[in-house]
């Protein structure tokens, strides 16, 4: 890996205009924010950031404006989230073209289920056709890929480099770290549970939690890092209220609403998805404010 995979990797929002196109502006907004917050890389493309929406043509935009802004000075992991392997590696090749670190790659979606010998393939082939590195993104939940496929996948091909492991559950986050290869990386998106994912050994996060409140995160990674858990265990409790507030079919548009309430453009949803409502807002309010007590990236950043 040319650049140090680890830490608090935000997956960005994708800031839409009022007609759904991509707003370049806002998008070189949130990635200087996130400069600011002194996180560990960023994500383009992933479940926060609609990617799931986005043409090639969008996603190899956001992710050329990402490496423009970061300039070298932070890794930036492109998200793929497509249906068939044609499709995974039609993205690959399109932001091939900029200095990506990696790029995190769904299993496919739909409701067809490829079985274990399908998903290695797939994954064997988009290995084939870019030589950049793959973070698999655990995330569907008809196609969640258990710890013993994700070590196969990892112990058989050395183009893949980690997972991101999304859902609840701890256990199979545990099982995956003292399982996996020892040069592979696992990453929790796991947002409930950062803070004793960390404790247990995650190499870092690429999740929502840290798309909206980048300092907090960054402040807690700190703290565990350091050996502090009492302090760590705080942040969790603030975190943990945040995240029920946040959590919802439309956390995207959640986070774009926390974005907004910090002074940073992030835009609109795309349709269908509903923007934030006035009931989830009056929630989120709340434990935004308690939880960003919690950011020492500005101060930290204003003594340097």
């Amino acid at each position: 890996m040319s650049q140090t995979l680890r830490g608090i990797i935000p997956p960005l929002v994708t800031p839409f205009k009022d007609d759904e196109t991509m707003d370049e502006a806002a998008l070189r907004e949130n990635i200087r924010f996130m400069l600011r917050k002194q996180v560990h890389g960023i994500c383009l493309g992933g479940s926060t950031g609609e990617g799931h929406t986005l043409s090639t043509e969008e996603l190899a935009r956001s992710i050329e404006i990402a490496t423009e802004e970061v300039d070298g000075r932070i890794p930036v992991v492109a998200g793929i989230i497509a249906n068939s392997t044609r499709d995974a590696a039609e993205k690959a090749k399109a932001v091939g073209k900029f200095k990506v670190a990696a790029l995190q790659i769904t299993p496919v979606h739909y409701v067809f289920k490829p079985d274990e010998d399908a998903t290695y393939a797939h994954f064997e082939r988009l290995t084939k056709e870019t030589d950049i590195p793959i973070i698999i993104y655990n995330v569907v939940p008809w196609n969640y890929l258990s710890p013993k496929l994700l070590v196969r996948i990892m112990t058989g091909l050395p183009g893949v480099i980690g997972v991101k492991q999304s859902a609840g559950d701890l256990k199979l986050m545990a099982d995956l770290l003292i399982s996996a290869p020892k040069d592979k990386l696992v990453f929790t998106a796991v947002d409930a549970l950062l803070y004793p994912s960390f404790a247990i050994g995650a190499h870092g996060t690429i999740a929502a939690n840290p798309a909206a409140v980048p300092g907090v995160c960054v402040t807690l990674w700190n703290a565990v890092q350091a050996g502090d858990h009492a302090k760590a265990q705080e942040i969790h409790k603030a975190l943990l209220r945040f995240w029920n507030a946040i959590f919802a079919d439309n956390l995207p548009a959640n986070v774009k609403y926390c974005l907004a309430k910090q002074g940073v453009a992030s835009g609109q949803p795309r349709m269908p998805m509903p923007a934030t409502s006035a009931a989830q807002a009056e929630a989120i309010d709340k434990e935004l404010a308690e939880v960003l007590k919690w950011d020492e990236t500005e101060a930290a950043s204003k003594a340097a």
